[in-house]
């Protein structure tokens, strides 16, 4: 799905092996392909002999989303992918995959990813930590899955930003005023990648935040106001009557 006016949407592609150990080891990419039974690759995460197809579908859209300035709908998600293994549901980390991708075919040499998933990003975290030219953000329910992101969990460009168990638009706002947009105005990224996580809501079973419909609108705005070139790719989300009308207002926020 596409953000810019024209066309309205298109359908996505596969990454390509290359694209992919971008951000993964080739043991990792290898691993995936080669599943032919269903296996267990976490306590969280299954796998199956589509699930390489299925995620490197999902890896290549965010990419094509990045270059075009769109919203990547796919699943599955992936900011919990870790460079050399799956994880929390994610295959390949898909923001990851796509910030490495744009800097090579556009020439950037900043990308900021600002992540407001329920769930802390761990597996962009790694990915980044040690790569200035990436500015990492999250906002996240703590302490609370992966267990990572914690209030001393800071880098030069790594920003997290822990929330209490309970917290709804008002909290999410103040927090991306005090802190997320001034991180990202003083890295003057050339791009903003947007992983676009739903469970904050206040129905979502996998959570205990209260975002609305309408603030998820609101934090699509303001992320829309980061940077000239803006793209979000779809992380979590996991109630199916409530996840189209979360990202419809995500969608209006992001084109406004």
């Amino acid at each position: 799905m596409l953000l810019a006016q024209q066309p309205l949407w298109q359908e996505g592609r596969a990454a390509s092996e290359d694209e992919l150990l971008l951000c993964h080891s080739a043991e990792h990419v290898a691993r995936i392909r080669g599943i032919v039974e269903p296996v267990w690759l976490d306590e969280d995460t299954v796998a199956s002999a589509t699930t390489f197809e299925a995620a490197a579908l999902t890896a290549g859209t965010a990419i094509e989303a990045a270059l075009q300035g769109g919203f990547a709908l796919v699943r599955p998600p992936g900011h919990h992918a870790l460079p050399d293994r799956a994880m929390g549901f994610c295959i390949f980390n898909n923001v990851a995959v796509a910030a490495r991708a744009a800097q090579r075919r556009l020439g950037l040499e900043r990308v900021a990813i600002v992540d407001f998933d329920v769930h802390h990003g761990n597996g962009t975290e790694a990915i980044f930590r040690h790569d200035d030219s990436v500015l990492f953000v999250s906002l996240h329910q703590w302490p609370f899955y992966p267990g990572s992101g914690g209030p001393d969990d800071q880098a030069e460009t790594t920003v997290n930003v822990p929330l209490r168990a309970g917290s709804g638009d008002e909290e999410y706002l103040e927090a991306f005023s005090r802190v997320v947009e001034p991180a990202v105005a003083r890295f003057e990224p050339e791009l903003v990648l947007v992983s676009a996580g739903f469970d904050a809501h206040e129905a979502d079973p996998l959570a205990e935040m209260r975002v609305s419909e309408e603030g998820f609108r609101q934090l699509a705005r303001r992320c829309r106001g980061l940077a000239d070139r803006v793209a979000a790719v779809l992380e979590g989300g996991y109630r199916l009557d409530t996840l189209p009308r979360l990202v419809a207002a995500a969608l209006d926020g992001f084109t406004r």
